[in-house]
């Protein structure tokens, strides 16, 4: 994927680098494809549950493969999918006659044949049990131990993991925030490293462009009024007055969330 920095012709432009390449933008198969509810961040009482959500431009939901296995297919070309940061697969099997979707790992390209399942051949883009790869494999769309057929973890633009011990009774894989995690040997994962790795370099250079993709704007505690934040209130501009704190006095900074 190649980046293109505009020139600061304009103030919104100054900053901006976007990614330019040749992922088709078309309109996606009808059989993987379905409109897509936009909640806005609101509950089914109307209630805002998560923030900064509304508006955006629409977008239709493409389904990916969502199946333990999937007989020999072919690569027909990578396209766009605006509702995540990888690009998508579209492939044609050559056993059911079908095509879908799938995550497009980096470097596969248009002819490749990949297929999913056990006595799988270690090829770029086919999915195998992690019990059937060397160590020091890069994967992606991996299982976890109660799904081990579902593809869960790392799944975003330019993410992998890699497998760092084998065993009898369970596997061992290091994950892309260098977090080490054990699953089982029958566990599937994608052979290669998910593209569009250039992803996180894009700076989008307005907050119009933000708006585009329906992420509203993340309004300052300390520009409240207190019954909306502790931060807020005071006269005049204040500090907050306190250690920075979530809208529901939780510590902000430095308390671990994860139960575990």
């Amino acid at each position: 994927m190649a980046l293109k920095q505009l020139k600061p012709t304009t103030p919104s432009n100054r900053h901006t680098i976007l990614k330019v390449d040749g992922t088709a933008k078309i309109i996606p198969l009808k059989s993987n494809a379905k409109g897509l509810h936009k909640s806005g961040g609101r509950n089914h009482r109307g209630k805002i549950t998560v923030r900064h959500k509304g508006g955006g431009h629409k977008r239709t939901y493409r389904s990916l493969v969502n199946r333990s296995n999937f007989a020999l297919s072919i690569v027909e070309r990578l396209e766009y999918d605006p509702n995540r940061s990888a690009k998508i697969a579209r492939v044609f099997s050559l056993k059911s006659k079908e095509h879908f979707y799938i995550i497009a790992p980096e470097k596969l390209e248009r002819g490749f044949l990949v297929e999913k399942g056990e006595n799988t051949k270690y090829n770029l883009g086919n999915t195998l049990p992690l019990k059937d790869m060397p160590l020091g494999t890069f994967i992606h769309c991996i299982g976890t131990n109660s799904r081990f057929d579902k593809p869960t973890l790392q799944r975003a633009a330019g993410t992998f993991a890699q497998l760092v011990q084998k065993g009898s009774s369970f596997c061992v894989i290091r994950l892309s925030s260098g977090e080490s995690k054990k699953v089982l040997p029958r566990t599937l994962a994608t052979i290669g490293v998910v593209s569009n790795s250039d992803h996180q370099q894009i700076t989008l250079g307005k907050a119009g462009r933000n708006r585009w993709k329906g992420v509203r704007p993340s309004v300052r505690g300390v520009a409240m009024n207190p019954i909306d934040h502790p931060h807020g209130g005071g006269e005049g501009k204040s500090s907050g007055g306190r250690p920075s704190v979530t809208p529901w006095s939780k510590p902000a900074h430095g308390k671990k969330t994860r139960k575990k």
